[in-house]
């Protein structure tokens, strides 16, 4: 079925599919462990029930969702060395430290917590239990921070040096950790993991309101949803437009392929690019529909300002520029479909109809799911348009492969696209199953304690009638 593929392409499809399984979930659980915190701090602060209610409610679905993203992201560390060995070797002195903080740093801190957030409340007392759960939050975002870091030095690469055998070496690790396009990466990502829980926050809300707009707990997670989704996506779109701009300062052929830009205009007026057919053989965007000069804007250029395109950078140099060009306007397209939908909230809102508006209900439950597309768009966005890279500039993909052959990556392949269809599609599923039922309902599938070791039995209650004989 596979025999066409090289062991380069299978090898970068293999990486591809396993990390767009694993970052649905950091992107769902970054955004919720911060939300359990807030809910956790607010029903300390007021005693409101209904708070106590949803932190429960979403803890349980947190383990879940913590669980199936760790286990997916363990066999990615793997393919560094099966599939990407040359790489591991040429990048692996600035790369492996980083990788290793997280671990050390961030993940522990996660796992450490996760425990005492889950089921400590009764026994560690509240105080220590809101530490917890802040360290599980906290522990969220640290690891986002040092994943970013990595992947951003491969973007932007800095602070190194090459040694006499072609291998990278840090010289400088506050250049390595703050290189030029990590703090608007982590921005933009943070943000797109807190509108990604948001909406599904949103929905899970929405669904309840649908059935009975009555249920406070359904109310109040709406309502706390919206204001997320009115705040946070203009600060989105902001982000991400400066995001644009470092990368235009610092990877031109990726936004050049982002916007269809085959052809230079030294005259300026670019134009903004809003459809149009990606042809690479021809080097042209086909059925081409966009707003002259627009693009010079964008770029916050002068008009007149010349906009270099394709035509400049030679063919072996360019990504892959339909995949590029596509995934950023699913990306922009969905953003601005949030900002429309936050901002049908606040209206609703503003007329006191926020609870009784099915309509926007409905269309809160569509967009559920728009975070998870929208960060793996921009995820596809970002390490297409860096090839054919895999250190931007410097390391060339094809030559950060390992001595494999195609067969070998086409049956693990397979294996894994087999093993994570059954198994996380099992989790998501049971996930779905849970958000169906109210906040209020006693049990959502998940024990509220600790499962205890196999053939050990609970010891007998005291009982001081006994002690009198």
């Amino acid at each position: 079925m596979l025999e066409g593929f090289s062991a380069e392409g299978l090898a970068r499809f293999q990486f591809a599919f396993t990390v767009s399984f694993h970052i649905i979930f950091p992107s769902f659980s970054i955004g919720l462990a911060s939300y359990l915190a807030v809910l956790n701090g607010l029903w300390m602060r007021t005693r409101d029930e209904v708070y106590l209610t949803l932190f429960n409610y979403w803890k349980k679905i947190f383990a879940v969702a913590f669980g199936m993203g760790v286990v997916s992201g363990i066999v990615m560390s793997y393919q560094f060395g099966t599939n990407w060995s040359v790489f591991s070797d040429k990048a692996g002195p600035v790369v492996g430290p980083l990788m290793a903080y997280e671990v050390l740093s961030a993940f522990f801190l996660e796992a450490g917590f996760l425990g005492i957030m889950l089921f400590g409340r009764e026994r560690v007392g509240e105080k220590l239990h809101m530490f917890a759960t802040a360290m599980v939050a906290f522990g969220t975002l640290m690891s986002a921070t040092w994943i970013l870091s990595v992947n951003s030095w491969m973007q932007t690469p800095a602070g190194y040096s090459i040694n006499e055998v072609g291998q990278f070496v840090p010289e400088d690790w506050w250049q390595i950790v703050f290189n030029p396009s990590f703090p608007y990466r982590l921005a933009h990502m943070v943000l797109a993991a807190f509108l990604t829980t948001a909406l599904v926050v949103g929905a899970v809300g929405a669904l309840h309101l649908l059935r009975d707009k009555a249920d406070k707990e359904a109310r109040r997670m709406f309502s706390m949803a919206m204001w997320m989704a009115v705040i946070v996506t203009p600060i989105q779109i902001f982000a991400g437009h400066e995001h644009g701009l470092n990368t235009l300062e610092h990877q031109p052929v990726k936004i050049m392929a982002m916007e269809g830009h085959y052809e230079s205009h030294p005259e300026g007026w670019a134009p903004l690019y809003l459809f149009g057919i990606p042809n690479d053989t021809a080097q042209r965007l086909d059925y081409a529909i966009g707003i002259p000069g627009l693009g010079n804007i964008i770029f916050e250029k002068p008009l007149d300002k010349p906009v270099m395109g394709l035509d400049t950078i030679p063919d072996a140099d360019q990504p892959p520029v339909g995949i590029v060009f596509w995934s950023f306007r699913v990306m922009v397209g969905l953003g601005f479909l949030m900002l429309g939908l936050g901002s049908w909230s606040a209206y609703a809102r503003w007329r006191g109809r926020l609870y009784d508006a099915p309509w926007l209900h409905r269309a809160c439950i569509a967009m559920g799911p728009s975070g998870f597309v929208a960060v793996l768009a921009g995820w596809i966005t970002t390490e297409v348009g860096r090839q054919p890279y895999t250190v931007y500039g410097l390391l060339r993909t094809s030559d950060s492969l390992a001595p494999v052959d195609a067969p070998a990556v086409a049956a693990s392949l397979i294996a894994f696209i087999v093993v994570y269809f059954a198994v996380f599609g099992a989790g998501t599923y049971y996930l779905l199953r849970m958000m169906n039922k109210r906040p209020a309902t006693p049990k959502l599938g998940l024990r509220d304690g600790p499962i205890r070791t196999a053939k050990t039995t609970m010891a007998p209650e005291f009982n001081p009638e006994l002690m009198k004989d």
